[in-house]
């Protein structure tokens, strides 16, 4: 066997493009899955897909065409996926934004105002599932290039058809979906064809592996796209709720109902700027979050999933990542509940080079019922504020502003503001790409935090950091800092720990095997993830070296982890329930990791891994295993088991996590999803039950049951509270 490296670069400085057909007026197509209208052929088509994996560079093992055409009010996607073994064609998920890793698919990604840096992505599969989501930067996307939200939903329609030659596809989007330059009448784009029984991947443009899908400055280009509309531009989004519910664990035994209205208008000030307002807002159909196990001193990050912050959250994207000084969920959630949203008001898209985007959010007065004395929490007012100037290929110069006040409240309005610079480049030395970055950020301290007079510490009130890689196929290396002053208070933001410095070095190497029978490539990498206090003494290390992974033509995987730490506890450490690690005390293990993932592909597959060495100033053994069930199209059964069993001189402890997640789709439209979690440290079972009919794109109905029971020693498992809903949405277009 030997290694190879990817293929001369110079052909992929040949961009390739392709021209979109206008409906004539004589021109008609039923959106159906069969592109077989006279239309389609006076269309050429965007084809000779080259691979990205298996055989980098090399003409796709199966062919693909891609038509446009298009006219005043949509443009219109006509896929023609061969396939010489058309019954090997596999379509097991139906859900719409669900992940489509056991599938063959079809991808594509668009950029409307050509910039080469944002845009949108979507995916089908041959069973007709759709998936969307934006693209919200140049590079951080993993294997698919560009970073990605998936969690947008947009409103487009596609039907797929099977047949001897293998499946095809029509895919029909609205110009009132999109944000564009009305100046340019030629748009990024780029697809993907996925042939999953053969583990391959293969794209238009872009095939390279440090290139991908949605990396938008390697996109073709799609010509002739002029005298579009957006007609007036104005979506109105009514919906209705019923729900009733009732939580004899928390001291409310009595059932109370709950019929609401509300509303969500959209209204496109420009083709690229777009204005949202929402008048009582409800999220009753958002899917609950995934429990997890937390065995460190922070908190952990939950991701946003509301649709409200989710559409144009990339607007409001800062450094650096999870812990910035804007992050959505403080907005309409306190302590894990939701806090009632009187009103909302937002404007993101473009304006000129600039990106912009603002949001206005008050939250009503609201009582938290419980064991204890009822929690009264305070109306509050949210201000945020972003623009961001682009130069360059991919580089940009932005300001952020946020502003939080508590009504009724001896707590002073607490604001931050915060600056970040881009540098990037996708032909950096030698044909690698370079990204560098660096922010800063300022927050006010006020005189109380808290309306109980909590103060903030002494010290200061900033943030700062930078951060650069730079990467050349199958080589990545990259860097990081950042500082996090102890009375930094981003009220609006998401800061786990405070008063440290952190630096994150990594690199990584990921060779490939040329004509091996059975393995695909390799990857080696090492990271560090240091901290120190603001006196530069350490205070926690985690070396990670990953000395092995193999990944097989299959698509399983196999790797081995070493992990390196070290902890300088400055306080005391409750681990868990009357383990106590006292501060003061040094802490220094090693612990190993051996992971086995198999191919999604399969019926039956799954995730394993088992960890074992040092913890603390004692001794810990992990095992997580994830098994995921397709029995057939539509139907589909993961399940999670966590365990941990920790001794410590302190104290033994175990912890356990279990999960059900049971989906059953009855058609791309019709869906019912079963989620069932139970961990041992909150002693806890959540059910929840979410039934989705899209009657049409836009168009919604939900049924939410959730219930949760609390474990009890002497008792069993007992109710703490349910809660039913049904929720009808329907969209207006003009």
């Amino acid at each position: 066997m030997c290694l190879v490296g990817p293929p001369a670069a110079w052909a992929q400085n040949q961009r390739p493009e392709v021209g979109a057909v206008r409906l004539g007026e004589a021109d008609a197509i039923v959106v159906d899955g069969v592109p077989d209208e006279a239309v389609w052929q006076k269309a050429l088509p965007a084809t000779n897909f080259l691979q990205r994996d298996p055989n980098n560079g090399q003409p796709a093992s199966e062919r693909t065409e891609v038509r446009v055409v298009f006219d005043q009010d949509r443009i219109i996607l006509g896929v023609t996926c061969f396939d010489s073994e058309p019954d090997r064609l596999l379509g097991n998920q139906m859900q719409r934004d669900q992940p489509f890793s056991a599938d063959d698919r079809f991808l594509w990604s668009i950029d409307p105002f050509l910039d080469g840096r944002s845009g949108y992505f979507f995916e089908i599969n041959p069973s007709g599932a759709m998936g969307d989501g934006l693209i919200t930067g140049p590079t951080g996307g993993g294997g698919f290039g560009g970073q990605m939200n998936k969690s947008w939903d947009g409103i487009w329609i596609a039907r797929v058809r099977r047949s001897s030659i293998g499946w095809t596809a029509e895919i029909e989007i609205p110009f009132k979906t999109l944000n564009f330059d009305p100046n340019t009448t030629t748009w990024g784009a780029n697809f993907q064809r996925t042939v999953k029984r053969k583990n391959e991947e293969s794209l238009w443009t872009g095939w390279l592996r440090d290139e991908g899908l949605t990396r938008m400055s390697n996109a073709g280009r799609v010509n002739g796209i002029q005298d579009i509309s957006q007609g007036i531009g104005l979506d109105l989004k009514p919906y209705g709720l019923g729900a009733a519910g009732n939580a004899p664990g928390r001291g409310v035994p009595g059932t109370s109902s709950d019929f609401d209205f509300g509303l969500d208008a959209f209204y496109n000030v420009t083709p690229a700027l777009k204005a949202n307002f929402t008048v009582n807002t409800d999220f009753a159909e958002t899917e609950v979050d995934q429990r997890r196990t937390n065995l460190t001193r922070f908190p952990l990050f939950f991701p946003e999933k509301r649709e409200f912050f989710l559409d144009g959250a990339n607007f409001f994207s800062f450094p650096p990542g999870d812990q910035s000084p804007f992050f959505s969920r403080r907005i309409g959630l306190n302590r894990g509940e939701p806090q009632p949203i009187v009103y909302g008001a937002k404007l993101v898209g473009q304006v000129g080079k600039q990106d912009v985007g603002f949001l206005q959010v008050r939250t009503s007065k609201e009582t938290l019922a419980g064991t204890d004395t009822p929690v009264e929490l305070k109306g509050e007012d949210f201000t945020v504020a972003r623009i961001k100037r682009r130069f360059g290929s991919q580089s940009s110069l932005g300001v952020l502003y946020t502003r939080r006040a508590a009504h009724e409240s001896i707590v002073d309005p607490r604001h931050s503001i915060g600056a970040d610079l881009t540098l990037a480049t996708p032909s950096f030395v030698g044909g690698s790409t370079f990204d560098s970055g660096a922010w800063f950020a300022h927050t006010t301290k006020p005189e109380f935090l808290t309306d109980e007079g909590d103060r903030a510490p002494e010290g200061g009130t900033n943030a700062y950091g930078w951060h650069a890689s730079v990467a050349k196929d199958p080589y990545r290396a990259e860097v990081a800092f950042r500082e996090y002053q102890a009375a930094y208070d981003s009220a609006v933001g998401f800061t786990p720990r405070r008063n440290y410095r952190n630096w994150n070095p990594k690199v990584s190497w990921s060779p490939r095997l040329k004509s091996h029978p059975l393995i695909r490539g390799f990857q080696f990498e090492a990271n560090a993830n240091i901290n120190l206090n603001l006196r530069n003494e350490l205070v926690d290390r985690n070396i990670m070296l990953k000395p092995l992974e193999v990944e097989f033509h299959s698509g399983d995987t196999v790797e081995l982890q070493v992990f390196r730490q070290a902890e300088h506890l400055e306080e005391d450490f409750e681990i868990s329930d009357a383990v106590l690690l006292p501060m003061g005390n040094r802490y220094d293990w090693m612990r190993y990791q051996a992971v086995y993932q198999s191919a999604a592909r399969r019926k039956l597959s799954g995730r394993v891994e088992f960890s074992l060495g040092d913890f603390w100033d004692g001794d810990r053994r992990e095992f997580n295993l994830q098994v995921n069930l397709r029995p057939r199209p539509g139907v589909y059964v993961q399940l999670v088991s966590e365990y941990n069993d920790v001794d410590l001189p302190e104290g033994s402890f175990t912890t356990r996590l279990y999960r059900i997640d049971a989906r059953t789709q009855f058609s791309p439209w019709i869906s019912l999803t079963n989620n069932v979690q139970y961990d041992s440290e909150s002693g806890a079972v959540g059910w929840q039950l979410r039934f989705r009919w899209i009657q049409k794109p836009g168009n919604d109905l939900f049924f939410i049951w959730t219930q949760n029971w609390l474990d009890d020693t002497t008792r069993g498992f007992q109710p703490l509270d349910r809660r039913g809903a049904a929720k009808i949405v329907r969209t207006f277009r003009f």
